[in-house]
């Protein structure tokens, strides 16, 4: 075999390898054109590999609470954006924006939170 043959073998190899990785983040069930605003209350930041995740009790009109399950990237690719493992303890009130599911459930992925001392993190 010549070198343009195995670099070409290797290629393919390397694109055949990394599909699984790539199509891991799909965001085919969320409703990438609509966003919610809620104000809520922390009860659980979860800082672990492969995502972290934030779970919120929001209030609605008659007061009832839904726990939103709120998805964010990794550790090491939220940080740069400000994130810690206790940016958020249970009880925290704060301000999130997401990204919803299509299927109506309350799940989303995270795109902004208001700190209770009003700073504002981005999307990671």
């Amino acid at each position: 075999m010549n070198k343009t043959t195995c670099g070409r073998l290797a290629a393919a190899v390397i694109l055949v390898l990394s599909t699984p990785l790539v199509a891991h983040h799909g965001a085919a069930s969320f409703d990438n054109e609509k966003t919610l605003t809620m104000k809520g209350t922390v009860t659980e930041w979860l800082w672990a590999n492969p995502h972290c995740f934030l779970k919120v009790d929001v209030k609605n009109d008659s007061g009832a609470a839904r726990v939103w399950n709120l998805e964010l990237g990794n550790p090491t690719d939220i940080s740069p954006a400000g994130y810690r493992r206790t940016t958020f303890k249970a009880g925290d009130q704060v301000m999130v924006t997401i990204t919803p599911v299509k299927s109506g459930a309350a799940v989303g992925r995270l795109r902004s939170v208001v700190l209770p001392d009003g700073q504002t993190l981005p999307r990671q």
